[in-house]
């Protein structure tokens, strides 16, 4: 994938990094020169120092052939702006915004980005589950908040114990995408049997969320 990610902070900076090492083609765009030239001595990649708003900026970074547009400024205004640009203008497949405001992520989601990433609410999430022993934790959400995935760990009273996949009557446009027993990945098969403490990983659609808490968990 060609993939274009506009502001290198830290998260931008590391982003970068890990998809170069996956061997995507990945381009920066930056405002601050000094940090556009730390990145091109680091990193084997394109370096655009300019305005992520700027639609000529965007169109030097080759946003007309790109996959992925991931806007991680720390402003969300510019995200936001980052995000319809791509969409309007170059016709991005997937757009990734950064939401640093958590009060924005509705926003985000309602003026067409596709995946808003609000780190504070997914890192709440992960506290709350550890500290309540909460059973259901939905991870992300996306397509404009119309999709949401989940996980569950299996308690001793689910319904679904030592029940085989293809037996199990899911939620409507609901799908089982994988499950995590001790130290396995396991990927779920019409005739996977589901176990106490097994930690599954489901796609939904929002607001059936409380229907595939009913069956894996035991409880609405």
């Amino acid at each position: 994938m060609y993939i274009i990610i506009v502001g290198a902070g830290k998260v931008g900076y590391f982003l970068a990094k890990r998809l170069c090492q996956d061997k995507h083609g990945v381009s920066i765009v930056e405002k601050d020169k000094a940090t556009c030239e730390e990145i091109a001595k680091e990193l084997d990649l394109m370096v655009i120092r300019g305005d992520g708003c700027d639609p000529q900026i965007l169109e030097q970074a080759g946003a007309a052939r790109a996959d992925v547009m991931a806007a991680v400024t720390g402003d969300d205004e510019d995200n936001l702006i980052i995000c319809q640009l791509a969409k309007e203008l170059f016709h991005v497949h997937r757009t990734i915004g950064r939401v640093n405001n958590p009060q924005n992520e509705q926003t985000f989601s309602e003026l067409g980005v596709d995946i808003p990433m609000n780190s504070t609410e997914i890192i709440a999430k992960i506290i709350e589950e550890e500290v309540s022993f909460s059973d259901f934790v939905t991870l992300l959400s996306f397509k404009r908040g119309k999709l949401a995935i989940v996980r569950v760990d299996l308690p001793e009273n689910s319904p679904v114990i030592d029940k085989q996949v293809k037996d199990i009557q899911w939620p409507e446009n609901s799908v089982l995408l994988s499950v995590v027993r001790n130290d396995d990945v396991v990927i779920p098969r019409g005739d996977t049997v589901l176990r106490v403490g097994d930690d599954v990983i489901a796609l939904t659609m929002v607001g059936s969320e409380s229907q595939l808490s009913n069956l894996l968990a035991g409880k609405l």
